[in-house]
């Protein structure tokens, strides 16, 4: 077993009941920083299976975006929240949604752009690439919520 596969805690998997075409898979990662790249590979698989699925064709840029999305996300997760991080992705044939829970109630704020800054440049590179994004707090901690364009031209 290596080092990755000890970082996801718990996996769950689902189908919308009514529809069938809404599928979703949610992951618990421990904190580490190895978490970051097993969400990756996680939203990838994912999104893969379902792209092998002559029904629910998902493109390779989207699947490449989400990947992104979801690197983005759980580093700053992983940064700045101690504990334990949630990964849930949800695919219902025009939009990936994506939402990340973790400890910290703080909210993230976007900053103006600075080419020169060096760092932190994660949440406008996932408000650049999204169709939607939302922000709330929860009992503990906070749950962030980004919707990706799924469609093969590129809109919702």
């Amino acid at each position: 077993m290596g080092h990755v596969m000890d970082q996801r805690v718990g996996e769950s998997e689902g189908r919308c009941p009514d529809s069938g075409r809404v599928l979703s898979r949610g992951a618990v990662f421990d904190g580490d920083s190895g978490m970051i790249g097993e969400a990756r590979r996680f939203a990838a698989d994912f999104l893969t299976e379902i792209r092998t699925a002559d029904d629910h064709p998902v493109p390779a840029r989207v699947i490449g975006t989400a990947q992104l999305v979801v690197s983005e996300l759980v580093t700053n997760a992983c940064k700045y929240a101690p504990g334990p991080c949630l990964l849930d992705v949800v695919f219902d044939g025009d939009i990936v949604e994506i939402t990340v829970w973790d400890t910290d109630s703080t909210l993230p704020v976007p900053r103006a752009a600075e080419p020169g800054r060096i760092g932190q440049h994660g949440l406008e590179i996932v408000i650049a690439l999204c169709e939607g994004y939302d922000v709330r707090r929860e009992p503990v901690g906070k749950r962030i919520k980004v919707r990706l364009a799924a469609g093969t031209d590129g809109r919702a």
